[in-house]
């Protein structure tokens, strides 16, 4: 089986080559990009499976870089880990909500990054859901990537759009904040719980019309489940 390709992307040269060895050592391939342009372009050319992207860089930062990748069908679904020295807590939801995989920050050892990308390869790696979900008038389709309600589009972000297909798929079960962490974040223990509670709110809120909200329901003490039974 050939090796997974990592793109690094910063802009520091001693941090580059470090997390160059750090992935290397633990048998990936590496390429490496010194600021977004020359990233995208090898993004396209290359086709790495993961991208490690620093958050601060000059000109174009990686949330734009981020953004823009996510806007264009062909990188959509690139697994994209940030990397940045932010840690407000705002910050992080800002990445994530702008579609990253997971959030890290500096410092941090070559052990826990190699564990956060495994993690979220791994996650990304499960079988891909293919079959279209009907419950009542809302409609999931996985192929083509849309929700509809009675025919009206949808617009989600990337982390609802997975939310979304998390409950779907395990409905009429309670989940704690732990374990929607682990299903939708790939087992990433660094997050606060509250980013559950912030996505979950966006969700809701992007599926209100005709009152679909009320299928992701709040399980006090326990976590949240999604059912079309009335909430307890």
């Amino acid at each position: 089986m050939p090796k997974q390709l990592i793109l690094v992307v910063e802009d520091e040269p001693a941090i580059r080559e470090m997390l160059a060895i750090a992935l290397e050592a633990a048998d990936y391939r590496v390429i490496t990009a010194n600021d977004a342009q020359m990233a995208h372009g090898r993004i396209i050319d290359d086709k790495p499976d993961l991208v490690l992207l620093d958050w601060m860089m000059p000109g174009t930062t990686g949330l734009e870089l981020l953004r823009r990748l996510r806007r264009n069908d062909i990188t959509a679904k690139l697994p994209v880990v940030m990397l940045t020295a932010k840690s407000e807590e705002d910050s992080t939801v800002t990445g994530l909500d702008a579609g990253a995989d997971d959030y890290i920050q500096k410092p941090f050892s070559p052990r826990e990054l190699i564990a956060r990308i495994k993690a979220v390869l791994r996650r990304l790696g499960r079988e891909e859901l293919v079959d279209p979900i009907r419950v009542d008038q809302l409609d999931f389709d996985p192929v083509s990537h849309r929700v509809t309600i009675a025919g009206e589009a949808v617009t989600l972000g990337p982390t609802e759009y997975r939310l979304l297909q998390f409950f779907l798929t395990h409905q009429e079960r309670v989940y704690s904040r732990d374990q929607i962490l682990d299903y939708v974040w790939g087992g990433n223990a660094y997050l606060d719980e509250r980013t559950v509670d912030v996505h979950i709110r966006r969700l809701r809120k992007a599926i209100s019309h005709n009152n679909y909200d009320r299928y992701i329901q709040t399980v006090r003490g326990a976590g949240y489940r999604f059912s079309k039974l009335a909430a307890d």
